[in-house]
């Protein structure tokens, strides 16, 4: 399979190195520096782009794709706000192709599968109140991270209790921390901290006067998260649409 990379940073390193791997072959790549070679020929002939950049950036690599008739697998989140409606009418309506998930890990697919059905269970034992936190490096500029959105929104879907999610405390890279996690009865806070090289952590957490309960996703390093968009990218080359995790581990649905 033919690959072009969309953001060269230490994610499309990797990504590089596990494609090779698996026997593809990377025909282009591009990145803040090179943008003219969305018109290239050697970006228009990949069978599939992999984008990992920025929530500033992604949009318009999207359009560049899409624009050129490349399918594209991506991880960047921060954009979903904005532009998301868009972007998966033209996936549903409009003839491209994108599979975007906000975490590619198998790890955290498995997790995200957990968490859904804890929330269920605990649906039934009102007694327990439920909170969210992540920590990621300090590179990262969203915040909460879009997989804690994610499973913040796997829990909403399951809990009737609780009607959305909220921004609870910001920990910033050189210690100072804002917000609160007190919030309405029914909101669940999302906590983020920005410290070191962190690849990635998500706990959920349920109290009660009793006991807690807690469940933790922990990354040691980027593999995971690399093999997850490549394996995507093998499904992405022959199917359409507007994809995701769901459809690439069908435990998800």
């Amino acid at each position: 399979m033919k690959i072009a990379l969309i953001g060269y940073g230490k994610m499309g390193k990797e990504i590089e190195r596990i494609a090779r791997s698996r026997g593809h072959e990377i025909v282009c790549i591009i990145d803040i520096d090179n943008q003219e070679d969305f018109q290239s020929e050697a970006f228009r002939s990949a069978d599939v782009a992999i984008e990992f950049t920025n929530p500033k950036a992604a949009y318009g690599n999207y359009m560049k794709a899409f624009e050129a008739g490349v399918k594209l697998v991506s991880g960047s989140t921060g954009w979903t706000e904005e532009h998301g409606e868009e972007v998966r009418r033209l996936c549903t309506e409009g003839g491209r192709t994108l599979f975007w998930s906000s975490n590619f890990s198998l790890g955290v697919a498995i997790f995200s599968a957990v968490n859904k059905y804890l929330a269920k269970i605990m649906n039934q034992f009102p007694g327990y109140d439920v909170s969210m936190s992540e920590t990621h490096h300090i590179h990262k500029l969203d915040a909460p991270s879009g997989t804690a959105i994610t499973l913040a929104e796997g829990i909403l879907e399951n809990l009737d209790r609780k009607s959305r999610w909220v921004k609870g405390t910001l920990q910033a890279p050189d210690g100072t921390v804002t917000g609160t996690t007190a919030c309405a009865a029914d909101e669940l806070p999302v906590s983020s901290i920005r410290e070191g090289e962190v690849p990635g952590i998500h706990s959920i957490r349920y109290d009660s006067e009793a006991d807690s309960i807690t469940i933790t996703h922990d990354a040691k390093n980027r593999s995971g998260f690399a093999l997850g968009a490549v394996l995507a990218a093998e499904y992405t080359a022959t199917h359409e649409g507007f994809l995701g995790m769901g459809d690439l581990f069908p435990f998800l649905k």
